[in-house]
């Protein structure tokens, strides 16, 4: 099995800044493609960043230059660095993670339990 535990969300005023963070334990075998979510009450839950094994990122038009997303393969976590922040990026951020297993297992999507980011005046 796999877990993911986000880490570092909570109230900030507009403008200001969050580090959400996100390990992974469990039967890691490899880990592919990471990223972080998001989902305001009454919305989809959608793409904010991802970042590969590699390090390419992309992002979400509405926090480019705002958000970065980082990871450190060694200690299988990823963050997201959210700066700048605006009463709209208010939502629950899930961590999201593409996990071989074992050698011989296929790929499966995992999902963290997610982290309420509140941004508020």
């Amino acid at each position: 099995q796999v877990q993911l535990v986000e880490s570092g969300g909570g109230l900030v005023q507009p403008g200001g800044s969050l580090r959400l963070s996100c390990a992974a334990s469990g039967n890691l075998f490899r880990i592919f493609d990471m990223g972080w979510y998001c989902q305001a009450p009454g919305k989809q839950r959608e793409l904010v960043a991802a970042i590969t094994s590699g390090g390419s990122t992309s992002y979400a038009d509405s926090v480019k230059g705002r958000f970065t997303i980082s990871r450190d393969n060694a200690k299988n976590t990823v963050y997201l660095q959210m700066n700048s922040l605006k009463p709209e990026d208010t939502a629950v951020y899930y961590c999201n993670a593409d996990v071989k297993e074992r050698l011989w297992a296929g790929v499966r999507d995992y999902w963290g339990q997610g982290t309420q980011v509140t941004v508020s005046s």
